[in-house]
């Protein structure tokens, strides 16, 4: 084997077995070699011109006592967001329907919650049902869950749960005091114990290195079952949060990750998710030609700005590409 070769055979398999020196021995490649490899992964399990299209509400921000260096929702920064209460059922709802109007098959719905009160999941369930009634995939983010939480979610019917890593357990301390990194592969457990399927992913930005980068991905790679969504997150450097004047990293930096992710991860979706706004065209071509199948649509991400629907609509036609059914993996 050469060191222009990459070290996977040309036909992807399903592992859960990888070493941080092969995740990091991918990231490495020459650019045209990791793309021609991401993209024999992601056609192997998906039409590479449909892209799955999601939406996502906040319905309650602000006042989290989480320290996430790089969430404006934690009430732990000097700027933080003013705690809101939880979104009546009925806004939720006509939100809902405005996305399925506007294209979307799969409704998120996140809150600013270390973790939910069993009390709160009693309103939220109730908007898990409503969502599932319109036709549309449910998610949620609301923090840690329990396995009687995760089975209470289930039943309402809820398709996914969203709990990202966010980075490396080494580098993990330097972004996040207040939970553990086992915390969150728990709650991960919890929620595929349950029969929820799992979206889990990270952040690039917040001044990881490779190693950190190679380290996030092995670990989601190693997870039992993969997530069935990845998404994977360029920071969002907002002001008034520790991390406000990271560097910012250039964009085949980020599209080296995503190709490794589909390589590593080849059935699941992986999500252009927050960052979308201040990337071009040509940012966006390079992350879908590296293997990414997913975004969220619609002018925010919980707080942060996104692009809007009609510029993604025009770019997923300048592309020749469209959005994807539900569940069109082809294995």
């Amino acid at each position: 084997m050469t060191e222009q070769t990459c070290p996977l055979p040309q036909t992807a398999t399903l592992r859960h077995d990888w070493t941080r020196e092969e995740a990091e021995a991918l990231l490495a490649l020459p650019f045209p070699e990791l793309i021609f490899q991401a993209q024999l992964a992601h056609r192997q399990f998906f039409d590479p011109t449909k892209v799955q299209i999601s939406t996502l509400l906040s319905i309650k921000s602000g006042g989290c006592p989480e320290d996430c260096s790089y969430c404006p929702q934690s009430a732990h920064h000097d700027k933080r967001m003013a705690a809101e209460k939880l979104m009546p059922l009925e806004r939720v709802i006509a939100d809902a329907k405005r996305s399925k109007e506007a294209g979307a098959g799969r409704f998120c719905m996140g809150a600013a919650w270390r973790a939910p009160k069993d009390r709160d999941l009693d309103a939220v369930c109730r908007m898990v049902e409503e969502v599932k009634a319109l036709g549309l995939e449910t998610c949620l983010t609301i923090g840690m869950l329990t396995p009687s939480q995760s089975a209470r979610l289930r039943e309402a019917g809820l398709d996914y749960y969203n709990h990202n890593l966010d980075t490396s357990e080494d580098f993990y301390g330097k972004i996040i005091t207040t939970r553990t990194y086992q915390e969150r592969l728990d709650t991960l457990a919890n929620v595929r114990d349950a029969g929820i399927k799992v979206c889990c992913g990270g952040i690039i930005g917040m001044g990881e290195d490779t190693q950190d980068r190679a380290g996030l991905l092995t670990t989601l790679a190693n997870l039992p079952t993969h997530p069935e969504s990845v998404p994977i997150n360029l920071l969002v450097r907002v002001e008034g949060t520790p991390l406000a004047d990271e560097e910012a990293v250039d964009p085949i930096t980020f599209a080296r990750v995503i190709a490794t992710a589909r390589i590593m991860m080849p059935a699941s979706h992986v999500r252009l998710a927050a960052g979308r706004e201040n990337m071009s065209e040509s940012t966006h071509a390079l992350c879908f030609l590296a293997g990414a199948n997913s975004i969220f649509w619609g002018e925010k991400l919980l707080t942060t700005p996104n692009p809007a629907q009609n510029r993604d609509t025009e770019l997923l036609s300048l592309l020749g590409m469209s959005p994807m059914m539900q569940n069109t993996a082809t294995a």
